[in-house]
């Protein structure tokens, strides 16, 4: 924020303007610059002997604005006498001695009193009795020193106060300069009524209004907004034959300059100096005629109070009193400093550098005294257009001409280079206020601060507040949401608490900075900390959120899907005593609907109306959006006719909606019809919209269609995104179209978009076309993409590696699951069991684990996993998981105890395998077809020649349910113990005996015949 000086008035014997101060606000967005000459005139300026030379420039070339000769002027007098400061009253402090702080400057420009005053002053802010206290001190009292207890008075009630008493003695004469300080007050504090009957009473009297008056009233009805109403003061003061002077015209164009009417300001200024003020081109006479009084405008409450006591004052003067019209005729310029800082700044908020420059220029060559707000106006101008070149060299030029820089400046420097983000040149000017013996103020703060938050630099942003608290200052609030997003974003969430807790104590927080802090939190998702600010105001009597804190509530509520708590606080929160507004229904609606609780956001839908809120269109499309996504077709055409018969005007999202609802559903008609009402409206579909028409022409086989869109898209700005692109591949791939699926996966991998779908259609495309080792160089790629996040990716690799017989790789891949805790899920399931029938499990095993899954019978999942890591060999792996169930005193079934014995036999450890299997029978679990298919596989692994004998005779003599799974095992079984004699005598008298076809050694790769092809398309890759 920078400090430039304008002007306002003094209230000494004489009428005469006092000096006022304004601001010209950081936060202005200033235009950009487009003058052909450049920007370096204000590094080309050399101040030696009175004449201004240029320095060589290391940019452009181009020709300096600001290259004049000048003279160092002395102090002008003012021509209207000597009630108004011209010139420009140079300070130079000893580099020895640091400058003053603020305060103390503030206290050094207040006026010390002699005589009497001080006492009458102290009395009257001690005491309550105006009339007790001036009483006794009245007939001493001289006209100066009535105005100064006038001026002095703190509030607006004290003044009129005082001056009523004034008015009850006898031998008091109303004068002008009174009536401007009541004037004055009474404005400032926003009393219009109370202003017009002072007005209307001055008029009585008998006492005129001066430039000193208008410029004051202009003033303070400019600063509270009314932009319009006090220019009309300047309309009233033209029918009364009285012409701006420099001080009033600087005021008007400040207002105008404030409200961003620069052209209007501009026009004003000039219009002035050539000794003209044409109000009908400022457009007022649209609101009040007040010669007639007619007008054409509606006319507002403060128009009305303007009008009466327009009414009253508004008698013409005698020429000798309004002034001569040669006054009018005279062009005329500004000789007052604070008035080109006024030019300035008002040039380079309206984006017009080379008038800025003109403007400084002029003050060179009028002789006009340049100040500290001068040469921070333009530092502020050239460095919030990029020019720190230029704001560089004014900063050196200042220091040449002695005139002081004060902290202001160097938060300007620092303030610019902050929003180029060059962190090094703003500690830099940081630095440099107190090596100049100046002192940061809550602004230099401010600006480090939010610049070391923006790079999460937590030790040095730590190592400012510490700074500022030795040297007795809080942390402002406006820094403070700062502050905790750094933490946040940090992961110190322990810090920021601490840091709340101690400003909660130290700083008086708005509404506005907590809703900020709660924010913070919101966008993370950490509900409990934003209800921790929230609930702040509860520990306070008399406290109560207002409506900004509430939505920033339930927009934290709905971040962290705690739906019910929002719809509690939503429910709760007019019996605290705030009612909703617009955006809390719109938020409500929005969130419920993106937790597709569609019923409660219905509700809330008709409830809004009926508080007779409208729905935006955002609203609208939410609600929409959910019931389409979640099948409810029809009651998103009723939203929809409910948007249209509310007004409310239906976009391209709401279209996309339902279009994509519609095709998902399978009602091609309906989406294209939609789509029809779409381009009806004139509106231009977007990438949501050709996608989903891409799908529908996908389902109805309208190949030239949907590559027409895709076309389309293609020339869209980002081009198709990856749901457009997934679309065309999947089109290509039910088409195998293999080249032109090839074509858009390659490109989305160049672009790296290819997402977990775009792999997964390409594997279903290869594997359709029986290009398995094709489809496995991409399962290996997505793997190593870091493509596999969720169930879905991991099981359409392992699938793909299942169907080209990598086993092993599947079970590495079930590892890699199952570390990250993710159990499997069903089609994690469907592929682990045509995995088990793949790599020689018993089929009754897999159909008995199959069935424990689906009645969810304890150790099911895991009892599943162990079998797939024995069967591919990860034995370590599987025993690890067997523990869980065998160690366990749970009531379990025989398939777990079945699972165990095949794991530890193929582990090599056989006497925890026949131990399981004694367990077994302990608890009275009778041996299935399962059980000996894992005996045999321990026996033959042991040698237990004996063992399968046994089982082989109860086989053969029917004790044993007949089982090619189970013949199959014996013939390994004995491969296994070096019986192959023994295993040809099995397979010869079984072929005899169940005319079973011959076994070789190539059949270790056997599973059952019932395997079929459906089986297989189980685990496809399709999607």
């Amino acid at each position: 924020m920078l400090q430039c000086c304008s002007q306002g008035y003094s209230y000494g014997v004489e009428p005469r303007h006092e000096a006022l101060q304004h601001r010209m606000s950081s936060t202005s967005k200033l235009g950009s610059f487009h003058s052909p000459l450049g920007f370096n005139q204000f590094r080309c300026c050399s101040f030696s002997q009175g004449q201004l030379y240029p320095l060589p420039s290391t940019s452009s070339p181009a020709r300096p604005l600001i290259q004049r000769r000048f003279l160092y002027h002395p102090q002008k007098q003012n021509p209207r006498g000597t009630g108004v400061f011209l010139g420009f009253k140079r300070r130079c402090y000893p580099d020895s001695l640091p400058l003053a702080s603020k305060n103390y400057l503030v206290r050094a420009r207040k006026k010390r009193y002699g005589g009497v005053l001080p006492s009458v002053l102290r009395s009257l802010e001690s005491e309550n009795d105006v009339e007790k206290t001036l009483n006794s001190l009245w007939d001493n009292l001289s006209e100066k020193e009535q105005t100064v207890i006038l001026k002095e008075q703190t509030n607006w009630k004290r003044v009129v106060g005082v001056f009523e008493f004034f008015k009850s003695r006898n031998d008091y004469v109303a004068n002008v300069i009174h009536y401007n300080i009541v004037l004055r007050a009474l404005g400032k504090a926003q009393r219009w009524d109370e202003l017009r009957r002072c007005w209307i009473e001055m008029a009585k009297n008998g006492v005129l209004p001066t430039n000193n008056t208008y410029g004051m009233l202009v003033d303070v009805y400019g600063k509270a907004g009314l932009v319009v109403e006090a220019l009309l003061w300047i309309k009233h003061m033209r029918l009364r034959g009285i012409f701006p002077d420099e001080v009033t015209m600087s005021i008007v164009v400040r207002v105008l300059k404030n409200a961003g009417q620069f052209d209007r300001a501009d026009m004003f200024y000039k219009n002035w100096c050539v000794g003209r003020v044409e109000l009908d081109a400022l457009e007022l006479d649209s609101i009040i005629d007040f010669e007639n009084g007619s007008g054409s405008a509606p006319i507002s409450f403060k128009h009305f109070l303007l009008t009466e006591l327009f009414k009253t004052g508004g008698r013409i003067p005698t020429p000798s009193i309004a002034g001569t019209s040669d006054e009018e005729i005279l062009a005329r310029k500004p000789h007052l400093t604070s008035t080109y800082n006024t030019l300035i700044d008002l040039y380079g908020k309206a984006g017009r550098l080379k008038d800025a420059a003109d403007v400084f220029d002029e003050m060179l060559k009028s002789g006009v005294a340049m100040d500290t707000i001068t040469f921070n106006t333009m530092i502020f101008i050239c460095g919030s257009h990029g020019h720190l070149s230029e704001s560089e060299s004014l900063l050196n030029k200042m220091e040449e001409m002695r005139i002081s820089p004060d902290t202001k400046t160097y938060n300007i420097m620092l303030s610019v280079y902050a929003r180029v983000g060059n962190i090094n040149a703003t500690m830099k000017y940081y630095r440099k206020i107190r090596e100049v013996g100046l002192f940061p103020d809550i602004i230099t703060y401010r600006a480090v601060i939010h610049i070391l938050c923006q790079r999460n630099m937590v030790r040095e942003v730590e190592a400012v507040i510490e700074e500022m608290e030795k040297s007795s200052q809080c942390l402002d609030e406006h820094s403070l949401p700062v502050v905790i997003k750094m933490y946040v974003n940090e992961g110190l969430p322990d810090r920021a608490r601490n840091l709340l807790d101690k400003c909660q104590l130290k700083v008086e927080m708005s509404s506005k900075i907590r809703a900020a802090i709660m924010d913070v939190y919101a966008e993370k998702g950490l509900w409990p900390e934003a209800e921790t600010v929230f609930n702040w105001n509860r520990d306070c009597a008399g406290q109560k959120n207002d409506i900004l804190e509430y939505n920033v509530m339930i927009k934290a509520y709905g971040k962290g899907r705690v739906y019910d708590k929002a719809n509690s606080l939503f429910k709760n929160m007019r019996n605290r005593g705030t009612w909703p507004d617009q955006c809390t229904y719109n938020s409500l609606i929005q969130m419920f609907s993106s937790g597709d609780l569609a019923d409660e956001a219905r509700n809330l839908l008709a409830e809004m109306k009926r508080a007779r809120f409208q729905p935006n269109c955002l609203t609208f499309s939410s609600l929409i959006a959910c019931y389409a996504r979640l099948g409810q077709l029809s009651n998103a055409v009723d939203v929809y006719q409910e948007m249209v018969e509310a007004g409310v005007k239906p976009n391209e999202v709401v279209y996309g909606a339902l279009i994509n609802g519609f095709a998902e559903n399978g009602e091609i008609e309906e989406a294209l019809r939609y789509f029809r009402m779409m381009k009806e409206c004139g509106i231009s579909p977007n990438q949501i919209v050709l996608t989903s028409l891409i799908k529908v022409y996908s389902k109805l086989g309208y190949f030239d269609g949907a590559k027409q869109l895709y076309q389309q898209m293609m020339d869209l700005e980002g081009g198709p995104d990856i749901i457009a692109s997934n679309s065309m591949i999947n089109l290509y791939a039910d088409l195998g179209m293999v080249s032109e699926a090839k074509l858009i996966f390659n490109s989305l991998k160049e672009k790296g978009e290819a997402d977990e779908v775009s792999f997964a259609t390409m594997m279903y495309l290869y594997k359709n076309m029986g290009m398995l080792d094709e489809a496995v160089d991409v399962a290996e790629e997505m793997k190593q993409s870091g493509l596999l996040r969720n169930h879905v990716s991991y099981n359409k690799v392992m699938a793909c590696y299942v169907n080209n017989g990598q086993l092993r790789e599947c079970g590495e891949l079930l590892h890699e699951m199952f570390s990250q805790d993710m159990l499997p899920d069903c089609g994690t399931l469907k592929v682990l069991f045509t995995m088990l029938r793949k790599g020689g499990f018993a089929t009754e095993a897999v159909d008995q684990l199959q069935s424990s899954c689906q009645k969810g019978e304890p150790y099911a999942t895991e009892s599943v996993i162990t079998a797939v890591f024995s069967v591919v060999g990860l034995h370590a792996l599987a025993l690890e998981v067997c523990e869980t169930f065998t160690k366990s005193d749970a009531d379990v079934g025989s398939f777990t105890y079945n699972v165990a014995i095949y794991a530890y036999g193929l582990a090599g450890e056989i006497d925890k395998a026949l131990n399981t299997f004694m367990k077994m029978q302990d608890r009275g679990l009778e041996p299935d077809l399962a059980t000996h298919f894992s005996l045999v596989h321990c026996y033959g692994k042991a040698g237990m020649v004996e063992g399968m004998k046994r089982i082989y005779n109860q086989l053969k003599y029917g004790e044993i349910k007949p089982s090619d799974s189970l013949l199959k095992a014996l013939i390994d079984g004995y491969k296994t113990a070096n019986r192959h004699d023994l295993a040809e005598l099995v397979n010869r008298e079984m072929r005899l005996g169940f005319n079973m076809e011959q076994y070789s050694d190539s059949d270790s790769a056997w599973y059952s015949d019932h395997e079929t092809e459906a089986e297989s398309e189980e685990i496809s890759l399709g999607l």
